[in-house]
């Protein structure tokens, strides 16, 4: 499956970092994206993250397959922006009767939200691509994330792929009777999936619990356990962190 097998890369020096390490840096360089003014920023840390990604081997075609959505929340909101705020006009045309108007204020406006968006996602893919979920859960873990929130991730996480692989089975046996070969065929196959996923999502989530009291399953998750903090990692994520930061006061 195309994005598990591609989650991250252990031979890339950022697999061997420590996840909690990786977590509080991530968190950091959120907070200093989230809150910059401008855009020359934002631009210096996605061009740093695509060449991680880039330096981890990550194929282009799960990169694009990530950033689709944020992507097109980009687009919307920028063109938004563009054509609903501010006052001075850089074009102003006549479509089918109705006045539509770019604004300057807006692409300025619009330019920055796209910015700071696409240097968070960008920030949480090297994160992502270069870290395996259980040691993200475990960092979440020492991070005081509360225990119940932590499971439903992990439960997710696993049981997604399956849905996914369900959902393909039952789409390949519609296609195969035609059941989307006409307009109505095709809304009422698509209603009949969907509800048959949610009711596998039920039955999994059932067999999950009976399991896991069967076993003994007592609250506590062995996988989380945290191995003592390497010194030069934390010297050279701290040194990190602070370079960023000096980067951005500028």
């Amino acid at each position: 499956m195309i994005f598990s097998k591609y989650i991250h890369n252990e031979e890339h020096w950022l697999s061997r970092l420590d996840a909690r390490v990786k977590l509080v840096v991530t968190l950091a360089i959120l907070v200093m994206v989230l809150s910059y003014k401008g855009s020359a920023f934002h631009l210096f840390v996605t061009a740093l993250c695509l060449f991680q990604c880039w330096r981890m081997k990550i194929p282009w075609r799960v990169f694009l397959l990530r950033f689709s959505e944020p992507v097109f929340i980009v687009l919307v909101i920028l063109l938004l922006k563009i054509f609903f705020s501010g006052g001075e006009s850089i074009f102003s045309t006549e479509i089918m009767g109705i006045q539509i108007t770019a604004y300057r204020e807006g692409l300025a406006e619009g330019l920055s939200i796209a910015s700071r968006i696409i240097a968070a996602i960008s920030i949480m893919a090297v994160m992502v691509f270069s870290t395996p979920f259980t040691e993200l859960l475990a960092a979440l873990s020492w991070l005081r994330v509360p225990q119940g929130f932590i499971e439903i991730l992990m439960y997710a996480y696993r049981y997604i792929f399956v849905l996914i692989e369900d959902a393909g089975v039952i789409y390949d046996a519609q296609k195969n009777r035609l059941g989307y070969a006409t307009l109505n065929r095709r809304f009422s196959s698509i209603g009949i999936l969907v509800g048959s996923l949610i009711l596998k999502a039920f039955e999994h989530s059932q067999n999950i619990s009976v399991a896991m009291v069967q076993r003994g399953y007592d609250g506590q998750i062995p996988l989380l356990k945290q191995k003592p903090f390497r010194l030069a990692e934390v010297v050279i994520s701290f040194l990190f962190v602070t370079m960023m930061g000096f980067l951005w006061q500028i």
